[in-house]
């Protein structure tokens, strides 16, 4: 956490549009990280605390809300995503030039503003590798109204993750009862560094079916993506129905779910 006296700070009213730019801090501003904390960040919340699950060519708008609680009371507050081992040296900020947040004063308590910022990400112009997959902090400003400032650098948490596809074909169709039904497909996830779905392998995918008439899946088996993302397994037919692929997902990529694949069994 620091405070960032008000002649080293970007001014709101810019838009501040240097915040990502920001220069090394100095001496000055060292000390001041020391000093207590007098705006007080909580409630912090991206998208509703849902993760963000982004494609190759995903557009989305992300929100952030928060609550800024000053003893003099918050003149103007702001908050961005951040990752990398620290702010000096993230390798992504989002959005790249931060707005300012929309701050509603309490109407029971004039020391507390609650905030909110929505801005635009774009996978294709603002996801370059694919390392940027994960965790992201908060970083969340606020100036309060003798014009002190403070910065939290993780006020929150976000999970930026890749879109995953699965794919799922089940054979021979139609198919006697009591034969094997082979069912393959194909788990990729989105390479935001090749522009392309790739193969995941190693990851476990339930195999699933619903009977025809039925609206509830039940899961068969567990296999284990191969090389390139493939996937391959066996079952016996005992009825009309649908098989599909789930994925769960990581910590890195989002859950896939394939669309049921009918078989008939006669």
């Amino acid at each position: 956490m620091r405070i960032r006296p008000a002649v080293a700070a970007v001014s709101l009213a810019t838009g501040l549009s240097a915040l990502a730019a920001s220069a090394a801090p100095t001496a000055a501003l060292a000390a001041d990280r020391a000093a207590p904390s007098g705006t007080v960040f909580s409630h912090v919340a991206v998208d509703g605390g849902k993760d963000i699950v982004l494609g190759l060519t995903t557009k989305k708008t992300v929100t952030i809300t928060w609550t800024a609680t000053d003893p003099d009371g918050v003149a103007a507050s702001y908050a961005y995503l951040w990752h990398g081992p620290n702010t000096d040296d993230a390798d992504g900020i989002l959005p790249l030039y931060p707005p300012p947040g929309t701050c509603t004063v309490s109407a029971t308590d004039p020391t507390t503003s609650t905030c909110k910022v929505s801005f635009a990400v774009d996978a294709a112009r603002d996801l370059d590798h694919n390392g940027l997959a994960g965790t992201w902090k908060v970083l969340a400003g606020a100036q309060d109204n003798t014009d002190d400032w403070t910065e939290t650098d993780a006020a929150g948490t976000a999970r930026i993750k890749r879109l995953a596809k699965v794919t799922v074909n089940a054979a021979p169709e139609p198919v006697k009862k009591g034969r094997t039904v082979t069912v393959t497909g194909r788990l990729g996830r989105a390479n935001w560094e090749s522009g392309s779905y790739t193969g995941y392998q190693g990851q476990s995918v339930k195999l699933q079916f619903r009977k025809k008439g039925s609206y509830a899946y039940t899961t068969l088996k567990t296999v284990t993506s191969g090389a390139a993302g493939a996937l391959r397994t066996t079952t016996k037919a005992k009825a009309d129905g649908y098989f599909r692929f789930v994925f769960a997902g990581t910590a890195t990529t989002g859950p896939a779910t394939a669309a049921g694949d009918f078989v008939d069994v006669r």
